[in-house]
């Protein structure tokens, strides 16, 4: 995708909807060694008001590289390489419920040339719930692109 193509506001690509089944989520609790009852514990997790288990958020929030590869094509003409730069107004808004599916929304909010052959994008991220009122999450996601200079 060319940036001359693309402005501030357009959006950039949607993803195609993944489940996160109670495997998923129970890979993630032992990776993490996050074992919280309202992931892994379906019988106790049904007796609380989220109505059964739920994926963790920090799950939700590292599905976005995998998202957001389906959803955008490299961003710019050049692009040697892209690296995670951070995180601004990252918000979990809404539980994603074990067997539901998200996937990921992708607009461009800004970019910053912060020197020769290197810029700043800033994605707005939205990852959605399939049927929900409430996003799971929303972000500002910032990364770093350094380009080819060798004309």
């Amino acid at each position: 995708m060319d940036m001359k193509e693309i402005a501030p506001g357009m959006e950039l690509g949607l993803s195609d909807w993944l489940e996160i089944d109670q495997a998923l989520i129970d890979r993630f609790a032992d990776l993490t060694k996050d074992w919280q009852f309202i992931h892994v514990d379906p019988v106790r997790a049904a007796e609380t008001s989220l109505g059964g288990t739920v994926a963790h958020g920090f799950l939700t929030l590292s599905l976005a590289s995998h998202l957001l590869a389906q959803a955008v094509p490299t961003i710019g003409d050049g692009v040697r390489e892209g690296l995670n730069y951070g995180f601004d107004r990252l918000r979990f808004l809404a539980p994603v419920p074990a067997g539901a599916r998200i996937r990921g929304r992708f607009r461009l909010k800004g970019v910053q040339e912060r020197g020769p052959g290197v810029r700043l994008l800033t994605l707005e991220m939205t990852i959605e719930i399939q049927g929900g009122e409430r996003p799971a999450l929303v972000a500002d996601w910032l990364t770093m692109q350094r380009l080819d200079t060798s004309d």
